[in-house]
């Protein structure tokens, strides 16, 4: 697994409407040194999909800070009841592409709206009758199984059925999925896909794992200044990166797990985490890190 990438791509994710995203960062880190690098540029979800179909460098291992798939495991289903609910995750990426393929900028809004579909959803209207698997419409709504491995770690991770809030995951996953279906053919899934022997491969990243294993908690992962950044990368055994002041957590977001990546990618445990299945894989996926 040493030396299997030459680049580490950390993408910070967003679900916002619009045609450009201040929430998207990408960052980019050498296999052969040197500080990350954030790749500046007023970014649209299309242009990321643009680079990472066109301009991507070789053998680049790309992280993205969303969720690759939905619970499924605990219902042994996607959506159950429902008579189009996919039978995998690269099905699922295709039906949410299929029911918002005429909305803009890959947005995802008119997956959520359909009336099959909402009761699953808590979208800041309502919690759906479905938000969680038992029915009940309350708690913390459903979770995948690498979720579970994430609180196991000390993470706080939320369900991608959920819209609401600062921390919610579900608008940028969904968004996500779509640009995912748009990648199928041009690059593997990492491990909805195996890892293949060479070339580059996508997997999902969750920032916070990153932050935590740089030394700082769950609960305060998110880096402000290039102080706490840079004293985080050192961690890492990465050099510093330029800069005074504040920073973006967009951008530190990125620049720290680019990092992490290179550090971490060649350790195989982090391709073989102990709950991760066949019949997970394809379904829900795997955050990578989460072990």
């Amino acid at each position: 697994m040493k030396g299997r990438f030459r680049h580490f791509l950390a993408i910070d994710w967003s679900g916002a409407k619009g045609a450009r995203q201040k929430g998207i960062a990408l960052a980019l880190a050498d296999a052969d040194g040197g500080p990350p690098v954030l790749v500046r540029h007023d970014w649209s979800r299309e242009a990321v999909l643009a680079v990472l179909r066109e301009e991507l460098p070789p053998d680049t291992l790309v992280g993205f800070d969303l969720g690759i798939g939905l619970p499924h495991a605990d219902c042994a289903d996607f959506f159950p009841g429902w008579a189009e609910s996919p039978p995998d995750a690269p099905a699922l990426w295709a039906s949410i592409d299929r029911i918002a393929a005429a909305e803009p900028n890959l947005g995802a809004n008119e997956f959520v709206a359909h009336p099959e579909l909402r009761p699953f959803f808590r979208d800041g209207t309502a919690t759906g009758i479905h938000f969680g698997c038992d029915g009940a419409a309350h708690g913390r709504g459903r979770f995948r199984v690498t979720e579970r491995a994430q609180a196991a770690m000390g993470c706080k991770p939320y369900s991608n059925f959920n819209l609401v809030g600062a921390a919610q995951v579900g608008k940028s996953s969904l968004t996500g999925m779509r640009m995912l279906h748009h990648l199928r053919g041009h690059l593997p899934v990492w491990p909805i896909d195996p890892l293949p022997a060479s070339g580059s491969v996508v997997v999902e990243i969750y920032t916070t794992l990153a932050a935590m294993e740089a030394g700082r908690s769950a609960a305060k992962s998110k880096m402000r200044n290039f102080r706490e950044l840079n004293t985080a990368l050192a961690a890492l055994g990465s050099p510093p990166v330029a800069g005074e002041g504040a920073i973006d957590d967009h951008a530190s977001d990125a620049l720290l797990t680019a990092a992490w990546l290179r550090k971490v990618a060649h350790e195989p445990q982090r391709w073989s985490p102990a709950a991760l299945t066949p019949a997970i894989a394809i379904t829900e996926g795997w955050t990578f890190g989460a072990l």
